[in-house]
């Protein structure tokens, strides 16, 4: 089951760029012309989440393979970032995730790296690569992100509020979206947890 998905993510990463060579600015989030960059409210239409329904899984984190709940950062905005080795892209959104952790981790921001690679062999020198400095969540056979998020495009990132609840989705990586993500998490951060 998880090999289709990845190998269907792994052809449409490489149709849209994912695994095109990296450059020195951030890469554009496809190669398509005339499609705009999917983010926030065209995305979350699409999203299998009932609006207003905290979302809820568990998967292990890497290295140690101790269980992750989601329901545990319930009163934290999370960004959620599904990634893979493969996706070039992500080797230029990873770092500025951890940087947007450092700069509103202590305001009640966490950020994640959901990994859907079939070989977690492939991991560690991808993170020491590209630099990565965030907790890293394993999707063991993509169920969380195939069944329940219906990623599409690599990355994809979720940002959840306080109540876990999917306010916001951002298909690919484009450099533009650094200030709208820093838009989003300040209204995200500026709720009530209840």
């Amino acid at each position: 089951m998880r090999r289709p998905f990845l190998l269907s993510l792994g052809a449409l990463a490489f149709a849209l760029g994912c695994a095109a060579a990296p450059s020195s600015s951030l890469p554009p989030l496809t190669d398509r012309t005339r499609d705009a960059p999917r983010s926030s409210a065209s995305a979350l239409r699409s999203s299998p989440q009932a609006p207003g329904q905290p979302l809820a899984f568990q998967v292990k984190r890497y290295p140690d393979n101790s269980t992750y709940d989601l329901k545990s950062d319930r009163g934290q905005v999370v960004l959620l970032d599904v990634w893979a080795t493969w996706c070039e892209p992500c080797k230029d959104a990873l770092p500025m995730y951890a940087q947007l952790q450092k700069e509103y981790g202590a305001r009640g921001f966490k950020a994640y790296a959901l990994n859907v690679d079939e070989d977690v062999r492939a991991i560690p020198p991808f993170l020491e690569e590209a630099k990565v400095e965030l907790p890293v969540l394993l999707d063991a056979n993509a169920l969380v992100s195939e069944r329940l998020l219906k990623v599409r495009l690599m990355p994809t990132t979720f940002l959840i509020d306080r109540k876990g609840v999917i306010r916001h989705v951002h298909e690919g990586f484009a450099e533009e979206f650094l200030q709208q993500f820093q838009t989003e998490i300040e209204q995200l951060l500026a709720e009530p947890a209840s």
